[in-house]
This record gives C-alpha cells, sequence and structure tokens, in this order.
C-alpha cells in the first residue's frame, strides 16, 4: 500500500491474523529509507488498525540523523470492487503533539504487488533510495567481510564491525558454526545476482545477537537484533547453483530461541522467511538463481 504525507512516502506490508496483524512498515524521508517489523490490532467489526510505537523521523529533519517522534498509528481499511484503502493517521502522545505534529495518510492496496517487493521501490524516489544507506552492509564480493564500500554516490560504512573478521577470530566463529547444526527452511528462487537481506527481531526485543554467514563464510558479526532492519547488500556467488544465507545465535536473549523474520529482495520478488535459532543450531535459507525460460529460444 503506497500512500504520501509531507515529505514521507509510506507503505505497510501488512498480514491480518485474526484480530492482530504484523508485518514491515517503512518510509522514505529526504534522503533515507526506514523500515520496522511491527504489530498491532485489527477490529472485524468496524475494520480499524492500530499500530503502537512506530519511530518516525521529526519532519524538519535534514536527513535520517534527525531526531525519531514516538507515534502511534489509527485507521481503517475501507474495501470495495474497485480497490481498498487504509486510511488514517499517526499521532504523537500528548506531551509531544506540538513537536510531533498529526500525520494523515491514504493508502490504496495494490493487489497486483502480491508476493513482490516493495511497492516503493518502483516510484521515483524509491529508484533513488533502494540503495544502502549509511546504517546498512555491504558484501560486494562472495565471501567478503567488507563493511565499506562505494554503492554507485552512497559510500557505506559501520563504525560498530571492523572492515574485516579478524583472521582468527573468523577461523573461531567458522568452527562454532560448523559444530551446529544446519537446519533448512526454504528454498529461495531469486531473479538476480544482488539481494538485499533485512534482519528483524519479529518477537519481543529481547537482546538477541546474531552473526550472518554467507555460504559458510561469515559476513557480519554479533549484530543485536531489534524491529529496526538491519540491512545487508549481497552479491551471490553466480558460479553456484545454490546459495546459503545463514543465521548463527550469538546469544538467546531474554525468551530463547533466538528468533528473526529474514526478508529477501531482489528487486522483483520478496520473500519472507521466520527464522529459529539456539547454541546447538543454525537457521538457513538456499537461494536458488532463477532459469531464464527466454535463453536457448529463437
Amino acid at each position: 500500500m503506497p500512500g504520501s504525507s509531507n515529505n514521507y512516502l509510506t507503505e505497510f506490508i501488512l498480514k491480518q491474523k485474526g484480530d492482530e496483524v504484523e508485518g514491515i512498515f517503512g518510509y522514505y524521508f529526504k534522503d533515507s529509507y526506514q523500515s520496522f517489523f511491527v504489530r498491532g490490532t485489527y477490529d472485524t467489526k468496524t475494520r480499524e488498525v492500530y499500530i503502537d510505537k512506530l519511530p518516525v523521523l521529526f519532519h524538519l529533519s535534514s536527513g535520517a540523523n534527525g531526531i525519531e517522534c514516538p507515534m502511534h498509528f489509527q485507521g481503517v481499511l475501507m474495501v470495495s470492487q474497485v480497490k481498498s484503502l487504509l486510511r488514517g493517521y499517526f499521532y504523537s502522545e500528548e506531551k509531544y503533539k506540538y513537536t510531533c505534529p498529526e500525520l494523515r495518510i491514504n493508502l490504496q492496496m495494490d493487489v497486483s504487488e502480491t508476493g513482490q517487493d516493495s511497492i516503493l521501490k518502483n516510484t521515483v524516489t524509491g529508484k533513488k533510495f533502494w540503495k544502502p544507506q549509511l546504517e546498512d552492509f555491504v558484501v560486494n564480493r562472495p565471501g567478503d567481510s567488507i563493511t565499506q564500500v562505494m554503492t554507485q554516490d552512497v559510500t557505506v560504512s559501520n563504525e560498530s564491525v571492523p572492515a574485516n573478521i579478524n583472521p582468527e577470530s573468523e577461523k573461531k566463529l567458522i568452527e562454532k558454526f560448523s559444530k551446529r547444526k544446519n537446519t533448512y527452511s526454504k528454498v529461495l528462487e531469486i531473479e538476480s545476482d544482488s539481494i538485499r537481506v533485512s534482519f528483524y527481531d519479529n518477537g519481543d526485543i529481547d537482546g538477541d545477537s546474531i552473526s550472518v554467514f554467507l555460504n559458510k563464510k561469515p559476513i557480519l558479526t554479533k549484530q543485536e537484533l531489534t524491529s529496526r532492519a538491519l540491512n545487508l547488500y549481497l552479491s551471490l556467488d553466480s558460479m553456484k547453483e545454490i546459495n546459503e544465507i545463514s543465521m548463527l545465535a550469538e546469544n538467546l536473549g531474554k525468551y530463547p530461541p533466538n528468533t528473526a523474520l529474514m526478508v529477501v529482495s531482489d528487486g522483483t520478488n520478496r520473500y519472507e522467511v521466520y527464522l529459529s535459532s539456539s547454541l546447538t543450531q543454525n537457521a538457513s535459507v538456499r537461494l536458488k538463481r532463477k532459469k531464464d525460460k527466454t535463453v536457448g529460444k529463437r
């Protein structure tokens, strides 16, 4: 459901489960893209949707590093044979109402995009910013653990992670990974050699930390999961028929096991995979390059 409000371009990708909804809330604001895993309620009689505690950048911020307003969302789903709309507004607590004013939105469901990637990427804004931001991680060659590269005109870096994993630490991490059982949940068909992988803590935010592996090699180490997306931009090994992404639990957080929602986007398709790992098993997903049906045809 794409929509707009002032300087924001927003979308919800939600799934209804009885009187609950959950999914991804994402928005573009000036030069940045933000996305979060969200949970809320749905009244089947009134078709009202309520989601609380959404961080939204202050409307006068100059960019992604601005102050965030703690906002709540309330809206009504309006369904007809012609189209489905979600009309509502973001509002803040009473004490913040002058600093964080109400934001009204009008979202229209795009039925044709069911199961597809973010609708916003196809907009002018999306095409400009559907790429790494300063807080994201990039691995531009299979097997690398690089977290600072040049991508078009964007320099991506993260000071909390070394540009390359220390060889001794990498060896120990691989040993830890190898000792645990690998559990595979899905095989995803991918249409590109480059993908974006986003991790969210889809349960209670309880301090879960993970390391991420690509083809059994570490590419990201000891990162804490929150409702805010942990984004990785990966170049897959085109020489392999199957690439693997694995999540290793660095801890179990407050409420075991270590769980996450992983969203894989290849620019055309969007897949959601729920992962569960522990101190004895890794959670892995296989990525298979979709065959081009036009190859060999004349």
